[in-house]
């Protein structure tokens, strides 16, 4: 399973922790997209950049590879989509795994892709 990088951040801050027990029993995967998104944001405070840290010190990281590139730009020819989620769903789609997120209408029409939400679970 492939986690986006929404439900990293909530597993995260500590607000959500069956979230975070979900993440340590599913040995779960994340896209290097994810990695840059979730560290990337300037105002990051060191506690949670910490905690961020230590939930990818966990997941396997998942780097694009020429053909994770070439489903990207299927993707975005057949729809409107920021460059990250189309990476991250491509990620997913080469992989064979399935998409855990939160924002489940950004990804839930594309095909062959499968997703789930375990915060609606």
């Amino acid at each position: 399973m492939l986690a986006d990088t929404n439900l990293i951040v909530y597993a995260a801050s500590g607000n959500y922790p069956a979230l975070l027990e979900w993440f340590l029993d599913n040995k779960l995967s994340a896209s290097a997209v994810s990695l840059v998104e979730a560290l990337d944001y300037h105002n990051l405070k060191p506690k949670e950049k910490s905690a961020l840290e230590v939930i990818f010190s966990e997941l396997t990281i998942l780097y694009p590879t020429p053909e994770i590139f070439r489903t990207a730009v299927e993707l975005r020819q057949q729809r409107s989509m920021s460059l990250g989620d189309t990476l991250i769903a491509a990620t997913a789609i080469y992989h064979s795994l399935t998409l855990a997120t939160h924002n489940t209408r950004d990804f839930e029409r594309i095909e062959p892709l499968k997703v789930l939400d375990p915060l609606q679970s």
